[in-house]
């Protein structure tokens, strides 16, 4: 008869022990009803990745290894069954109160084997990464020492996620007795990280003749997603069971001894798909789990607010989505057309505030203290800001979460305005360059035409030149490069930390690149300020991009004297 190993692809809440705990289990319950004789969970599963520096806290720690032992004790009754549960853990000795932080116990991110009601074995992490948006090191020692366990005459080793980047720790797994290796996962999502993970993991089965069962996370967290995706590798480094991404599933695969059987294997799906699909389940789980009751978003009839209404409704439904168009004095009239048309399609609330009495009231207020009175970047500002205090009003009335609708270009670039446009909660599509809105919006109108169903965003959106429309006839293009050659230079040098060398050999022109390079440098203030959004990339601003506000460092030219700056 076949042995039957178990995957809990499930989506654990950062800080929630007992409802993590429960989740937990009740799969292993699911798997023990069908026939499992090992049931696998995510790295950190009890409590959720990254706790940060909640791990500092010795009372969390305790309340860590107390909710182990608990689940351990509540699954005494699943006979035959062996969990393999992610934690942190301090080895050795549980973390006292009375001890100062600098002499408290070392911690493991660990992994321990219960059955039959008992801890039977814990393994510590060995590869810590502290590269993009990993800082492990701050928080964990290394441990490393093997752990292999019996289960229906098989014996399995664990692993946790980075240790199988890398060859050591599947070695010592090997040598230690190991014909199964189970790698506990919490890898960050960004477009292509699927098809690279399994690549990494392929070369260890190979190297080691050992089949792998990889278990991966799903939902978000802040800024980062976990897309799911788990799978089992035979030793040949072949795919024999893949679990769809972004779903919560209990997956089972079959092995014949310590060989992986072909099982379900869910298609790929594209980077579009992905891309679409992260957005929605890291705005959904953001609001969710910081127990917002709706959002709240300023509707433009611009591209880049109409993705993020269409992101907000696809993870949210249309109740739970307010849209609020303000109108100033240079809104096209085409502009109110299509934010009405955009929400009516959508079926949201859709209110529209005209701030043009106000925006004049600011102006008659300040004009005695201004030095011009031409229609500068203050008065254009003075718009912005308007609307994020209508907003956040409604925000604070209602308890709904403003989504702000900055993308990565225009975050790089500091075409934005603090206090204004940036004013919100949460920054759906921060990570998202120009040029990529364009292709998602086009995208998702595909899929609803391919379903026979109503395209969210109306085709004028997608086609007109941006405009932030703070003064008569402004485009975009009037203070940036096109957007291609300014989403060129960003992923060349922002994101893949290219040299100027490097962007010009590539075609792209030097005054381009000087430009683009300045104002990235010269907005570092802003995007401190700016609300956490959706990680997509390998490479985004926040956890990963962390450049020091005052620096004197340049790696362009110097600008010519009487190079300004874009709106503050």
């Amino acid at each position: 008869m076949p042995l039957s190993i178990a995957i809990a692809q499930f989506n654990p809440t950062v800080g929630d022990l007992a409802g993590n705990a429960r989740a937990i289990e009740l799969l292993a319950e699911q798997a023990h009803a069908r026939g499992a004789a090992v049931l696998l969970t995510p790295e950190l599963a009890l409590t959720g990745y990254p706790p940060e520096d909640l791990l500092l806290r010795p009372a969390f720690m305790g309340a860590v290894e107390q909710t182990l032992h608990e689940l351990a004790g509540r699954l005494r009754r699943l006979s035959g069954l062996v969990l393999v549960v992610g934690h942190p853990h301090v080895p050795g000795a549980a973390a006292d109160e009375r001890t100062p932080s600098t002499q408290r116990p070392l911690r493991w991110n660990a992994a321990s084997v219960l059955r039959d009601g008992r801890i039977e074995a814990t393994y510590g992490k060995l590869e810590l990464p502290n590269y993009q948006v990993f800082d492990e090191r701050r928080y964990f020692t290394r441990g490393g020492d093997p752990v292999v366990f019996d289960a229906a005459g098989v014996r399995f080793g664990v692993n946790v996620c980075e240790d199988a980047w890398f060859a050591e720790a599947p070695r010592r797994a090997r040598a230690a007795g190991a014909q199964v290796l189970l790698v506990l996962n919490a890898s960050p999502f960004h477009l292509g990280k699927s098809a690279e993970r399994e690549a990494v993991m392929r070369l260890r089965c190979r190297e080691n003749g050992m089949a792998l069962v990889s278990a991966h996370g799903v939902g978000g967290q802040d800024e980062l997603v976990f897309d799911g995706g788990s799978f089992v590798l035979d030793s040949a480094g072949d795919a024999c069971v893949r679990a769809p991404q972004f779903d919560e599933c209990l997956v089972l695969a079959s092995f014949d001894g310590p060989r992986a059987l072909p099982g379900d294997i869910a298609p790929p799906m594209s980077l579009h798909a992905q891309a679409w699909a992260a957005l929605v389940t890291g705005t959904r789980d953001y609001v969710r789990k910081n127990r917002f009751p709706g959002v709240l978003i300023g509707l433009s009839g611009g591209v880049d607010s109409a993705l993020v209404l269409a992101i907000a409704v696809d993870a949210l439904g249309a109740d739970k989505v307010h849209t609020v168009m303000m109108p100033s004095p240079y809104t096209a009239s085409i502009s109110l057309e299509d934010a009405r048309e955009m929400a009516d399609r959508l079926g949201v609330r859709h209110s529209e505030l005209d701030i043009a009495p106000m925006f004049e009231s600011f102006r008659s207020t300040l004009r005695p203290l201004l030095r011009s009175h031409d229609g500068d970047t203050t008065e254009e500002n003075l718009q912005s800001r308007i609307r994020g205090v209508l907003l956040m009003a409604l925000s604070n009335n209602s308890g709904s979460m403003v989504l702000t609708t900055g993308n990565k270009s225009e975050m790089a670039t500091g075409y934005a305005t603090l206090y204004g446009d940036m004013a919100g909660g949460f920054a759906v599509i921060k990570d998202v360059r120009k040029t990529l809105v364009w292709e998602l919006a086009r995208w998702r109108n595909a899929q609803a035409a391919a379903a026979g169903l109503v395209q969210p965003i109306p085709t004028r959106i997608i086609e007109r030149a941006p405009s932030a429309e703070l003064r008569p006839d402004q485009l975009d293009q009037d203070s940036l490069p096109p957007y291609e050659v300014l989403d060129a230079i960003l992923e060349a040098y922002m994101e893949n930390d290219r040299s100027v060398d490097e962007m010009l050999a590539q075609g792209l022109q030097a005054a381009d690149i000087e430009r683009v390079l300045r104002l990235l440098r010269i907005a570092e203030y802003k995007r401190r300020q700016a609300p956490p959004g959706v990680r997509i990339t390998h490479r985004a601003f926040g956890r990963d991009w962390r450049y020091p506000i005052t620096s004197r460092w340049r790696e362009e030219q110097e600008p010519a004297a009487g190079s300004t700056s874009g709106a503050i």
